[in-house]
């Protein structure tokens, strides 16, 4: 049984943080790929796309990392989420199916990840009992 219903993963092409989401806490998660990680350039006239080719065992570590999540937000700059995405949807369809938001974000810090997520979900803090009597 999972500790925590939600997750988020913000990612790139150099690492993946994942959080598992609960109104007590938060659980996180660094991952980084096996492939080492080049900025590369297209030149005119070249043969190439000029974009680093995907780390499939990157993707299916963070597959791995999010395999107990009830509902999952993926986040992050350029078309790293959207590789994730489609990866889950093509490898892991069972948690493919949980993704319930693909967005972008530039590189926040882990409490304003993890703040958007709790926004996304709409998850309230719990309501404290109030010593009124009745």
């Amino acid at each position: 049984m999972p500790t925590h219903f939600h997750a988020v993963v913000w990612l790139d092409h150099a690492e993946a943080k994942v959080f598992h989401i609960g109104l007590t806490g938060a659980d996180e998660m660094t991952l980084h790929p096996q492939l080492p990680t080049r900025h590369l350039h297209h030149k005119a006239n070249a043969i190439g796309s000029g974009h680093a080719a995907t780390d499939e065992h990157f993707l299916e570590e963070v597959a791995s990392a999010l395999s107990d999540a009830g509902e999952i937000l993926i986040i992050g700059p350029a078309g790293a989420k959207t590789e994730l995405a489609h990866y889950l949807q093509d490898k892991h369809p069972a948690i493919g199916k949980r993704v319930v938001a693909v967005e972008p974000a530039d590189h926040p810090s882990d409490r304003q990840i993890i703040a958007y997520a709790k926004q996304h979900f709409k998850m309230l803090p719990p309501r404290v009992a109030t010593g009124t009597a009745g």
